[in-house]
């Protein structure tokens, strides 16, 4: 059968009225692909992450440290310094992948140098007549080296130092602070020991009767330990803010309370807590000698927890107790 000329005439409009939306979308299509194509091309790609890099030569290293730091992207003009110091076994890279503390310089524009320890086991030491002494030698001089290389090197402020570890890098907070009071501004140390806690004078750097929490003394008589590391200092002190799990069996949760007494001593502050609180289930936060965010002590313990600090969102309450939560 064939079609009549006016059948013929309607099949040719229809098609013809097919084919039009098909024609504007092409001309569309062909019109906004290229433009797309050369807004692509005109967007800045994605910025690369900022990466952990090894500095050599940053000064007098008498323990040969290694050292790493992390310099974001987005960083301050005039940036603060976070050290952040690992637990034995641990290094300055596996800190840096392990923790926090990184993605937190990326919000705010900080430094962050993560010391790597050398020796066997790769603890900091914390025990040493050297390591208990401003300017005595070993750990502590080489990781004031890595600050000053720091501070020289990318405009950071002096007075924006800080201080935070975990186990050994919680002891070595304890010990930077009280040898280096003027060059910390505060501190935050994760399952630690109080400054001299685990001194000892037989080369170990181990001191069993300290880790397991037989060690007791006054608040004086801690205060006087870390203020006698730097005879003669008359200046500020540094914060503290202590962290401590009530299982903890490595050092054991009463090194807790006698880093409380220490601090408080130091700082001039009562023993009696100016307040307490619960931030998080099975956390009791206590404040002393004053209720803010910025009190001079500040400790949290979390009940149930092991050797196994800081958990997530602890670098986060560390950061703001240090104020490093904004760029000013």
């Amino acid at each position: 059968m064939t079609n009549s000329p006016a059948s013929a005439g309607t099949t040719a409009t229809s098609a013809r009225r097919r084919s039009t939306p098909r024609l504007v979308l092409a001309a569309l299509l062909g019109g906004i692909l290229p433009l797309l194509a050369s807004l692509l091309m005109l967007s800045p790609s994605p910025a690369a992450a900022a990466s952990l890099t090894e500095v050599t030569g940053f000064g007098n290293n008498p323990s040969n440290l290694r050292m790493y730091q992390y310099v974001p992207n987005n960083v301050a003009a005039r940036p603060a310094i976070l050290v952040a110091v690992h637990y034995c076994t641990g290094s300055g890279p596996a800190f840096f992948s392990g923790t926090e503390f990184a993605s937190l310089a990326d919000r705010y524009g900080f430094i962050v140098i993560y010391p790597s320890a050398t020796r066997s086991g790769a603890c900091f030491d914390v025990s040493s007549p050297q390591a208990l002494r401003h300017d005595g030698g070993s750990d502590p001089v080489g990781i004031v080296s890595m600050v000053r290389y720091v501070l020289q090197h990318n405009n950071a402020d002096p007075s924006r130092v800080y201080v935070t570890g975990a186990s050994s890098g919680a002891m070595m907070t304890n010990v930077l602070l009280g040898d280096y009071p003027d060059v910390f501004k505060a501190g935050a140390a994760f399952s630690g020991v109080p400054f001299g806690c685990f001194a000892t004078t037989d080369g170990s750097g181990w001191n069993t009767a300290c880790a397991n929490g037989t060690i007791t003394k006054t608040a004086q008589q801690w205060g006087d330990l870390a203020r006698g590391a730097y005879p003669g200092y008359t200046g500020a002190r540094p914060r503290m803010q202590l962290w401590h799990g009530t299982a903890d069996t490595t050092l054991r949760y009463p090194n807790f309370g006698e880093e409380i007494k220490q601090w408080t001593n130091v700082l001039g502050a009562s023993q009696t807590p100016a307040s307490t609180d619960s931030p998080q289930t099975n956390w009791t936060r206590t404040r002393y000698g004053a209720t803010g965010d910025r009190a001079p002590v500040e400790a949290i313990s979390i009940q149930g927890a092991g050797h196994s600090l800081p958990l997530a969102g602890m670098a986060a309450r560390a950061i703001t107790f240090f104020g490093l939560d904004s760029q000013s």
